[in-house]
């Protein structure tokens, strides 16, 4: 998409079509099933960063995250040590909360662990919808709950693991973002192409 320039195709309803860069997070990555366990982890990262933000600000300062942080590679993460959240403190392109920088490297570790015990952090997340989105129609603003009884599970599961930031809301809006739950509204046109190319793609084990 260039930049300036948003169609009129529909979207949902709490997205922001006044903001291009935020247009295409939707149109290209929000509700998309993620797989891969790196960009999940960073993915759950970022959504714990956002607590008391707004995403977009958090989606402006992903590409300073991603060079801060080792392109989220949850070895290194798990290195953290008080020295390194000092500098990341000092970072002008982090949202500076040391208490979000210092639980990165408990839930870096949180997740090697999970993906010791699973296999992946992937088959570990996606177990919790049996391996398949769950796919929801909201219409309306009001009809996008903050938490679900899912969410509520996970949550309360990543906790217990040791993963920090994890609150139900946070949970669901992750949920949400890597595509265990597709929420594109009835009427968005991304909500079928998510549905049709999840369908299509083959599925092996993880």
């Amino acid at each position: 998409m260039n930049a300036g320039s948003v169609d009129d195709r529909p979207r949902c309803p709490w997205l922001d079509c006044s903001k291009p860069d935020y247009v295409a997070y939707h149109d290209e990555e929000w509700g998309v099933p993620l797989h891969d366990d790196r960009a999940l982890f960073e993915l759950l990262v970022l959504e714990g960063a956002q607590a008391g933000l707004s995403w977009y600000t958090v989606l402006r300062k992903r590409a300073a995250y991603r060079e801060a942080l080792h392109g989220f590679d949850p070895a290194r993460l798990a290195r953290l040590g008080a020295a390194d959240v000092d500098r990341l403190m000092q970072n002008a392109g982090l949202i500076r909360h040391r208490g979000k920088l210092e639980s990165i490297a408990g839930s870096a570790r949180a997740c090697l662990d999970v993906q010791a015990e699973q296999g992946s952090f992937a088959r570990y997340l996606w177990s919790f919808v049996d391996g398949q989105p769950r796919v929801n129609a909201p219409r309306t603003l009001a009809d996008y709950p903050a938490t679900t009884p899912l969410s509520d599970a996970l949550s309360k599961d990543l906790r217990k693991r040791g993963f920090k930031f994890v609150g139900s809301t946070i949970v669901y809006a992750f949920m949400q973002a890597a595509g265990l739950v597709n929420d594109h509204a009835a009427h968005c046109f991304r909500r079928e192409e998510i549905i049709e190319a999840h369908a299509a793609t083959p599925r092996g084990p993880r």
